[in-house]
């Protein structure tokens, strides 16, 4: 076709008022006026085309014969943009994924500017935030792999005890001691370990009180019987559990290689250690230096806190989420350590001339980490006017910084919680009374599933999927 026939269809077009659309099989007319208020999107810039070369540069085919333009673009998000030429406004569906429709109009020419209030917010809000919404997912699919892992393991330890001489008594009592709430037993056991536990702590803190403590004649301090007998009544139950556990464990050779394992071997070390230590002492006088090791010793104790962990799924879950919340707290070590470096130079500009406290930078660090945390101790306080100023914006600073994160790590920690407690109920659920049979509450088939998305993930870089056919036609039609 000749460019005086391509003129001539364009005026054409222009006095019957009217350009033929066909968008993957989505045809349509558009009056030439509509497209008009929009001369510089896709559509506009069609009426001023002159060359059949200008009309293909706009879409991806032109059929001189009925006047239509061919676009291959997706015919289901084209009524949103008949939508946009009618009205002037844009309307984002919450179920259209916005990297995929920001694409779309950006083909067409489409400004995100014209987007209406009422979708905007939530536009941008979900465009803005790509970088969190991945790393929950991929928590979300690290956790729900590792949980798999863990049953999987589970059951592999404990078909472990077929091959092995009373392997039937030998799983059961593994299952009543590493599994708390799995059968009467096992309930039994772990009230007298949380009893033990918390015995041995309140003992530790009322042997520092005056009222309690012996003095002797040569004026040392001794323990009081009484404390002795439950510290020594507390080790031997300590010790009795550590080694019953390794002795119906399904691996001996990665028993200790279980976090939980050695919190009890270190809950009992420093007794074992500092008698080993008092031994030496008194048989050599000339190590009596030895002496003060054995207190520092004494005083990890309390550390048998964390033996509780083993019978709860809140602690459990908190060690899950530091595990996984490496970047939300090293973000707030982050923003604390730029706050109090900024802030502990200003105070020391500002009050090292009248105020002893604030005379070193080293010092106006303790003062600024104080404060930003929030902890206010009150021994060191600035006097003049500009240092107060200066205090208030490092506390208020101080808040902000500590909030931002908090909220990310806190929704990990439900995540971790429910995930945690799905995992033991799914651990409770299982009956060995006849020996190894199946794995129940464990999908091969979603766990291999997981692993493939997650590979899929990593190699096509995606995050989101596609939108849901049904949802598209339900409100386009």
């Amino acid at each position: 076709m000749t460019g005086q026939s391509l003129r001539t269809l364009s005026e054409a077009n222009f006095e019957d008022n009217e350009i033929s659309i066909n968008v993957g099989g989505f045809k349509k007319k558009m009056r030439s006026n509509t497209l008009l208020r929009f001369p510089e999107t896709r559509l506009g810039k069609l009426l001023s085309c002159h060359s059949k070369e200008s009309i293909l540069e706009l879409c991806d085919d032109y059929d001189d014969t009925k006047n239509e333009f061919y676009f291959d673009r997706n015919p289901e998000l084209f009524p949103y943009v008949l939508h946009f030429y009618n009205t002037g406004k844009l309307h984002v569906m919450g179920e259209l994924c916005v990297f995929s429709f920001s694409q779309e109009i950006e083909y067409w020419g489409i400004n995100e500017f014209f987007i209406d209030s009422c979708c905007s917010y939530s536009y941008h809000g979900r465009k803005m935030e790509p970088d969190q919404e991945k790393w929950e997912e991929q928590s979300d699919q690290e956790s729900t792999t590792s949980s798999f892992d863990e049953i999987l393991a589970f059951y592999n330890d404990a078909s472990k005890f077929d091959k092995q001489p009373f392997g039937n008594i030998r799983r059961q009592l593994w299952l009543a001691l590493d599994n708390p709430g799995y059968s009467v037993l096992s309930r039994i056991f772990s009230v007298l370990s949380i009893v033990v536990v918390l015995g041995s702590i309140v003992t530790m803190c009322l042997n520092s009180l005056p009222d309690f403590q012996i003095v002797d004649s040569n004026g040392n301090t001794e323990e009081d019987p009484r404390f002795e007998i439950v510290e020594h009544f507390g080790i031997a139950w300590f010790t009795f559990e550590l080694v019953a556990r390794f002795a119906v464990a399904p691996d001996f050779l990665k028993f200790f290689k279980h976090a939980l394992n050695l919190i009890d071997l270190m809950s009992i070390l420093p007794f074992y250690i500092t008698l080993v230590v008092n031994l030496v002492v008194e048989s050599s006088p000339t190590l009596a230096n030895l002496g003060r090791v054995a207190q520092v010793l004494r005083l990890m104790r309390i550390f048998r806190i964390l033996k509780l962990a083993r019978h709860s799924t809140g602690l459990r879950s908190l060690g899950a989420t530091l595990k996984y919340s490496y970047r939300e707290v090293g973000l707030l070590l982050l923003y604390l350590s730029v706050g109090i470096s900024i802030f502990s130079v200003v105070a020391y500009t500002i009050e090292k001339e009248d105020n002893e406290g604030l005379a070193t930078i080293p010092a106006c660090w303790w003062w600024a980490t104080v404060s930003m945390t929030t902890v206010g101790y009150g021994d060191v306080v600035p006097g003049s006017t500009a240092g107060k100023l200066t205090a208030s914006a490092c506390i208020l600073a101080g808040i902000l910084v500590v909030v931002l994160p908090i909220t990310l790590i806190f929704n990990k920690f439900s995540h971790f919680y429910r995930r945690q407690k799905q995992l033991e109920s799914a651990m409770r659920s299982c009956d060995f009374g006849d020996g190894m049979k199946e794995v129940p509450s464990v999908n091969l088939r979603d766990y291999y599933a997981y692993k493939v998305k997650s590979l899929m993930a990593s190699l096509t870089n995606m995050s989101r999927s596609t939108p849901s056919e049904l949802s598209l036609n339900d409100s386009l039609h």
